[in-house]
C-alpha cells in the first residue's frame, strides 16, 4: 500500500496551468470592453490580483468583493470608467472555458488514482474550478472536491482541511500529503492542520529556509516516488490495481 493513502491537491498552479487560462481570459475581457491588453497594463493587473488573493488567504477581505474590486482598481490604474461587476463575470466565464493543464497531469493523476484517494483543495471560485475540473478529465478521478467558497474558511486555515477529512471519512493524519504550487496557502495550510505536505515547486524556486514543507518535486515522477512504494513504482502504467484504502487506516 502506498506510503500516502490520500492526496489533498491543489487545483491553480499545480495541476491546472492557471497562468495560460488567465492569460487568454484576461486578453478576452479586455477586447471584450474596448480596452489595452499590454504587457504592461496584464502586468499591473497580476500585481493587484495577487495582493487581492494573499488578503483573501489572511482573511482580510472577501471574495466576492475581491473579485470586483480587482477590476475596479485596474480600471482606476488605467484612469478608464466602466463597469467592474460586469467586468468580472464576463471574465469568470471565459475563465471556466479555459481548462488547462500543466504538464502530464491527466495521466498522472490516473496513477495516484490508483493507490491514493485524491481530493480536489482549492481557493478558487466554485462554478469556475468545478467547470474545468469536469472540462479537463481531472473531476472523474477525484473522490471529494473542497472549494473554500462552499465551506466558509480559506486555505491556509486548519478548518478547511479538517472539513475536507472529515467528509473523507479520514482519521489517521499520518497517511495524508496536501500538494500544492503555494508556500502559503498549500504547505502552511497542510502544517497549520497538522498534515504533510509537498511543494509542487514547478518553477524551481528557492526553497524557503524555515518552515518548509516535509517534501518538495517538481515533476509528477518525483512524486510517484514520494507516495508510492517500490512495487506500486513498477506497477505504473498498468490499470486496475485500485487501492484498498480503510477509511480508519
Amino acid at each position: 500500500m502506498a506510503y500516502y493513502h490520500c492526496l489533498l491537491l491543489d487545483v491553480d498552479g499545480t495541476m491546472m496551468d492557471f497562468a495560460a487560462a488567465e492569460h487568454k481570459a484576461f486578453h478576452e475581457t479586455m477586447s471584450e470592453f474596448g480596452l489595452p491588453a499590454t504587457d504592461e497594463v496584464e502586468h499591473t493587473y497580476h500585481t493587484i490580483n495577487k495582493g487581492l488573493w494573499a488578503a483573501l488567504e489572511k482573511g482580510q477581505i472577501k471574495r466576492e468583493k475581491l473579485v470586483v474590486r480587482r477590476f475596479e482598481e485596474l480600471l482606476a490604474a488605467l484612469g478608464a470608467t466602466g463597469d467592474a461587476a460586469r467586468m468580472n463575470a464576463f471574465y469568470l466565464d471565459r475563465l471556466s472555458e479555459h481548462p488547462d493543464l500543466m504538464p502530464g497531469t491527466l495521466e498522472a493523476v490516473k496513477e495516484l488514482s490508483e493507490v491514493a484517494t485524491l481530493a480536489v483543495v482549492t481557493n478558487g471560485v466554485e462554478h469556475v474550478q468545478e467547470k474545468r475540473l469536469k472540462e479537463s478529465g481531472l473531476g472523474e478521478y477525484m473522490d471529494g472536491v473542497f472549494i473554500s467558497e462552499c465551506i466558509g474558511v480559506e486555505k491556509p486555515n486548519r478548518r478547511f482541511f479538517e472539513t475536507a477529512l472529515r467528509s473523507l471519512g479520514i482519521e489517521n493524519r499520518d497517511k495524508v500529503l496536501v500538494v500544492g504550487n503555494s508556500l502559503t496557502a498549500d504547505v502552511k495550510g497542510g502544517q497549520n492542520a497538522g498534515l504533510d505536505t509537498c511543494w509542487f515547486n514547478w518553477e524551481g524556486k528557492e526553497s524557503p529556509a524555515e518552515n518548509g514543507p516535509t517534501h518538495t518535486v517538481r515533476s509528477w515522477e518525483e512524486l510517484y516516488a514520494i507516495v508510492m512504494e517500490p512495487d506500486e513504482l513498477e506497477n505504473v502504467g498498468q490499470t486496475r490495481r485500485k487501492h484498498q484504502f480503510e477509511q480508519g487506516g
